[in-house]
């Protein structure tokens, strides 16, 4: 069943807002070495400016779960937006580490709580049997700002420096928050029902031992796939010998590859479900973690095999957010969803630290013990279908429960 023409208004919205909020974060990974050059920054100093939006982004998240159902679903978004704006101006403005770090902290205090209520949005304004598809477009931007957004981020900095494509993106971000507020509806129909409860929904849902199943599935994959994420790039440089140049190259076929699996992996999870969507993905996840990291085919070449993990890995994100977007009511929603973003936070960044823990260096640049970061990633995904299946059981006696 195809969205309608409402729903379709507001996931072109929603994905506007996660592509800029993923933009954000994606544009000043690869801007690290200007930084560095302009700044006078330590080159080993360089993973606290992203750490720092992670780590806000977790603590926001986290605080914001206790009262964003209170308000407006149209107006808490913009203002998450117009925070993410602020912090993405003052970083382009900043003139050392500390002011740098600063920024990315406003950043990300706004831009997790953002994305909660960009979620709450969609799973308030599109019906359950099309959320799949909702999910999977929303999903999409990160292709969009995989492909499209880095590059020309990256090429603003070569003509203008460093700091033109944070401005850039501030500037996309006010075109977002004007759309939205002239295109969204204003969304208080949870608030009568907080209201009548005395605002203590959150307290209520985490009672609901579902509720804690729900946040381990979607805390989870984040986990597993951020064991390998971080390392990609040094690991098909140093140790399987791919040119730098080819980089980009593996990330344009991944984020082309992701903006479509990701939408056709939406339309399968409304038809058939989440679990069997998940099932098959952890299946062919383990595949091409096992084929990249543990028993390497020089045979396989790297740019058939990294753009898959990408788009294995989206498509089974899609399946946990669809499902997970039905856990809350609709008074729960943002609270529920601003938690997970937290969890998904701290999820992501115990990943890259543990990942860092057990991984060394060889004389000769290599990474050692990259097999047992995959295998320990494998491990865990193994989990999420287990997880997937229990909570997609209990979201339907909920269900048949509130129609009984």
């Amino acid at each position: 069943m195809s969205l309608t023409a409402a729903e379709r208004r507001i996931v072109f919205l929603i994905g506007a807002v996660n592509f800029i909020n993923v933009l954000d974060f994606m544009i000043v990974l690869p801007l690290g070495p200007d930084f560095a050059k302009v700044l006078h920054i330590p080159a080993s100093h360089i993973g606290f400016i992203g750490g720092s939006y992670s780590a806000a982004a977790c603590v926001a998240g986290l605080i914001a779960s206790f009262f964003l159902d209170r308000f407006d679903r149209r107006r808490a978004l913009a203002v998450c937006m117009a925070g993410l704006v602020v912090g993405t101006a003052l970083g382009g403005l900043a003139f050392d580490l500390t002011s740098l770090l600063l920024a990315r902290v406003v950043a990300g205090i706004f831009g997790g709580p953002a994305i909660a209520v960009a979620q709450a949005i969609i799973a308030d304004s599109v019906a359950p049997q099309r959320r799949g598809r909702a999910m999977g477009a929303v999903t999409s931007a990160f292709s969009v700002a995989a492909v499209a957004g880095v590059p020309a981020g990256l090429e603003l900095a070569r003509l203008g420096g460093w700091r033109l494509p944070l401005f850039s993106v501030a500037a996309l971000g006010i075109a977002v928050i004007l759309a939205a507020i002239a295109l969204l509806p204003p969304m208080r129909a949870h608030l009568d029902i907080v209201a009548a409860r005395g605002g203590a929904m959150l307290a209520g849902l985490l009672r609901q031992r579902r509720v804690w199943l729900a946040y381990a599935l979607g805390g989870l994959p984040f986990f597993s796939v951020f064991l390998i994420i971080p390392n990609i790039s040094p690991f098909v440089q140093l140790n399987l010998g791919s040119p730098r140049d080819q980089l980009s190259v593996l990330y344009l076929i991944g984020g082309g590859l992701t903006f479509f699996g990701t939408r056709l992996a939406g339309r399968v999870v409304d038809r058939i479900g989440a679990t069997p969507v998940t099932l098959v993905a952890t299946a062919l996840l383990t595949v091409v973690i096992l084929l990249c990291y543990v028993v390497y085919v020089p045979a396989i070449p790297v740019l058939a095999l990294f753009p898959f993990f990408m788009l294995v890995s989206s498509c089974r994100f899609v399946a946990t957010s669809s499902t997970l977007t039905k856990v809350p009511a609709a008074a729960e929603r943002a609270g529920f969803m601003s938690l997970l973003s937290a969890l998904q936070n701290f999820a992501s960044t115990a990943g890259s630290f543990l990942a860092a823990q057990i991984l060394t260096s060889a004389p000769d640049g290599r990474l050692l013990h990259m097999d047992v970061v995959a295998l320990l990633s494998i491990a865990a995904g193994l989990l999420i279908p287990v997880l997937m299946l229990v909570v997609e059981r209990s979201v339907r006696q909920q269900t048949a429960v509130l129609q009984a």
